[in-house]
C-alpha cells in the first residue's frame, strides 16, 4: 500500500495535467485499476494522441492479464464466483506478485485474503491518484521523472524476488528481448513481446532443470 502511494501521487498529478479533478481521478481509479494504462494515458494524452490510438495502446499492453489469470485460475477454482469475480478485477502486476508468492508458498493462503490484499492496494492507489490531482497544480514535477515511478516500482519488486536460475534466465532473456525489439523498432510492442519471450524462456529452464534433477535420482 505504501508502494502505491509513492507512484499514485505522480500518476495523480499527471492526471491533473491532462484536466482530471481529484474525484475523477480517483473514480477512473478504481473502475480502470491499471496503474501502467493510468500512466499511459497521461502521458499519451498530453502527446495530443487520438483516442483510438490510446484506446489500442493501453488495450496492448494490458494483455499481460492473460499470463497473470492463466497463473491464478488453479487457486480460484472453488472460490464462490461472485468472490472470484472480485479478485480477478482486483489484480495488478504488484498484488499478483505479492499473492502468487503466497499462493506457492503458504497452503493457508486463501482467495478472501488474496482479494483484501487485492483491494486495500486498490485504495491506497486510488486515494494517491485523487491526493496527487489535488496537489498537482501546485507541484513542478518534470513528466519524465513521474513517469519513471510506475518503472521503479517494477524495479523494487524484481529485486526483492528470490534469485534461483530460473528467475535469472527470465530476467536476462526479458531484458535482451525488449532491448534488442526496441532497436528494431517494436515500439510499445517490445514490453510484451519481450515479456512473454522471458516467460518462455522460464518455462525451458525450468523445464531443463527438472529433467537434470530427475536424471540425478
Amino acid at each position: 500500500m505504501l508502494g502505491y502511494v509513492a507512484i499514485g501521487i505522480p500518476c495523480g498529478v499527471m492526471a491533473a495535467e491532462v484536466g482530471l479533478s481529484p474525484a475523477v481521478a480517483f473514480l477512473v481509479s478504481v473502475t480502470f485499476y491499471s496503474g501502467a494504462g493510468q500512466f499511459m494515458m497521461a502521458s499519451l494524452a498530453l502527446a495530443g494522441t487520438p483516442v483510438a490510438s490510446m484506446v489500442a495502446s493501453v488495450a496492448l499492453v494490458s494483455t499481460r492479464q492473460l499470463l497473470y489469470s492463466a497463473a491464478l485460475s488453479r487457486y480460484a477454482e472453488r472460490a464462490p464466483r461472485p468472490l472470484a469475480a472480485l479478485f480477478a478485477a482486483t489484480v495488478t502486476d504488484e498484488s499478483f506478485g505479492v499473492n502468487m508468492g503466497r499462493f506457492v508458498a503458504d497452503e493457508s493462503w486463501t482467495v478472501r485474503r488474496a482479494t483484501a490484499v487485492n483491494v486495500a492496494s486498490m485504495l491506497s492507489w486510488a486515494a494517491a491518484n485523487a491526493l496527487g490531482a489535488a496537489v498537482g497544480p501546485a507541484l513542478a514535477i518534470p513528466t519524465a521523472i513521474m513517469s519513471f515511478a510506475m518503472t521503479s516500482i517494477f524495479v523494487c519488486l524484481l529485486v526483492g524476488q528470490s534469485w534461483t536460475r530460473v528467475n535469472v534466465v527470465v530476467v536476462v532473456a526479458s531484458v535482451a528481448a525488449v532491448v534488442a525489439l526496441k532497436a528494431l523498432g517494436a515500439g510499445s510492442l517490445a514490453v510484451l513481446l519481450g515479456a512473454l519471450l522471458g516467460v518462455a524462456a522460464g518455462l525451458v529452464a525450468g523445464a531443463l532443470e527438472r529433467g537434470s534433477r530427475h536424471e540425478h535420482r
